[in-house]
């Protein structure tokens, strides 16, 4: 995949983190630049990365969420765990570069109007006190099948 930014990481390490229970909107991506402690980059470079991440099958939008495909999602297995944000997108960076998908796949072309938006709507719930975009979303209806230790198990004698 052929050019790759900074940008291209940093987009797919906020996706993964504001998409780990259900698709994330543009602003919760947004939001997710903020623990990587990385600035939002300007408006027309996250408008290519979303578009060159779409068309090479890395990133999905489904009803304007964004999620990692599976593809995108292998990428993101092994990254290092202990290591600061320019580790991580220099790791990134290098997963990308040997990255042999191809531009297939229908490329996003969000338009800046609606990225500015998405900007200036995490700042301002930034600034609000208690709000977080980040807060752990609702699980997708999954049945909970593991057994609570304190019910119908052995108790303690």
């Amino acid at each position: 995949m052929h050019p790759i930014s900074d940008t291209d990481a940093l987009f797919l390490l906020a996706t993964t983190l504001a998409s780990k229970r259900r698709p994330a909107e543009l602003v919760e991506i947004i939001a997710g630049f903020e623990p990587l402690l990385e600035p939002v980059p300007g408006t027309s470079r996250l408008i290519d990365s979303i578009r060159r991440l779409t068309a090479h099958g890395l990133v999905q939008v489904e009803d304007e969420r964004f999620s990692l495909s599976a593809a995108g999602q292998q990428l993101m297995v092994g990254l290092p765990k202990k290591t600061d944000t320019a580790g991580l997108v220099t790791h990134l960076r290098g997963k990308l570069a040997a990255f042999d998908g191809p531009a297939s796949f229908p490329s996003v072309h969000l338009g800046q109007a609606q990225v500015d938006r998405a900007v200036l709507t995490q700042r301002a719930a930034a600034k609000e006190p208690g709000k977080n975009l980040l807060m752990p979303k609702p699980k997708v209806e999954e049945e909970d099948t593991r057994r609570s230790p304190w019910r119908g198990g052995k108790g303690r004698r």
